[in-house]
């Protein structure tokens, strides 16, 4: 992998590599987890898994073919779950594959200008990696959203098992972090073109505080993460299986059954 871009070939990647591959000619990248085989496991909107062949317009990554004549268990999925398996071919849709990277120097971090392409934070074993992903497939990762809990967010906590505390904030993804970070910065900086008349040392000063706006927003250094077990998640993320759901409806009614009257 080059400074500029993470691009590799096929036979480049290996078990436990978090991928991604660009959509809508570069608009949007979509990411996942190699889990070796030629397979694939990643995170998308629930409500768009069905389509066969529409798109949604307000979706993040639209919906993959119903059906693989290479792989027969492509598009496998637990019901109400949006972690889905995948062939390679099927994630990558004839586009290129890219690998994220772990592990980074903040200078490096800072000379990626698009987010969503590496992260500072250390990856686990590929060995752990692939049964946190393996996990999720069975158990799912609760309720997909673009700013919180999308397929960038799926594959860094596959990788890293990090999670963020507050919910209330941007989520782990770097991607969604340089969309906030680009706005963000131009409103920050406005106030300085009284001071700095010049295009290119407004551009300059825009463009540092977008990159410190991305890098102050990375699981590697943020303060509000927390390792936890993929078997915990569940509790973390405020989402039950469908197991611990029955479960406790059972509960429920067993109490409502044996309350005096």
């Amino acid at each position: 992998m080059g400074l500029l871009t993470n691009k590799v070939e096929r036979d480049e990647i290996k078990a436990g590599d978090h991928i991604y591959t660009y959509r809508a000619v570069f608009t949007y990248s979509h990411h996942g987890i190699y889990v070796g085989g030629s397979k694939v496991v990643h995170f998308r909107p629930e409500r768009n898994i069905n389509l066969i062949t529409e798109t949604s317009s307000d979706s993040y990554d639209p919906a993959p073919p119903s059906s693989c004549p290479t792989f027969p268990d492509c598009g496998f999925r637990q019901p109400n779950s949006g972690v889905v398996l995948s062939c390679l071919d099927c994630f990558l849709r004839n586009g290129s594959v890219y690998c994220f990277e772990y592990g980074v120097t903040p200078s490096v971090f800072l000379t990626k200008i698009r987010g969503g392409t590496c992260t500072t934070a250390a990856s686990d074993p590929p060995e752990t990696v692939i049964q946190r992903a393996m996990y999720l497939l069975q158990n799912g990762f609760g309720n997909y959203d673009v700013f919180q809990n999308n397929c960038e967010d799926f594959a860094l906590y596959c990788k890293s098992g990090l999670l963020i505390v507050d919910r209330l904030g941007v989520g782990r993804s770097g991607q969604a972090s340089s969309v906030i970070g680009a706005p963000l910065a131009a409103i920050l900086s406005s106030p300085l073109k009284l001071l700095m008349p010049s295009p290119v040392g407004m551009a300059t000063v825009t463009a540092g505080m977008y990159c410190m706006s991305r890098y102050a927003t990375d699981i590697g250094v943020r303060s509000d993460v927390v390792k936890v077990a993929v078997e915990d998640l569940a509790v973390n993320l405020g989402w039950l299986t469908h197991h611990e759901e029955t479960g406790e409806a059972i509960e429920t009614s067993n109490r409502q059954i044996s309350m005096p009257r």
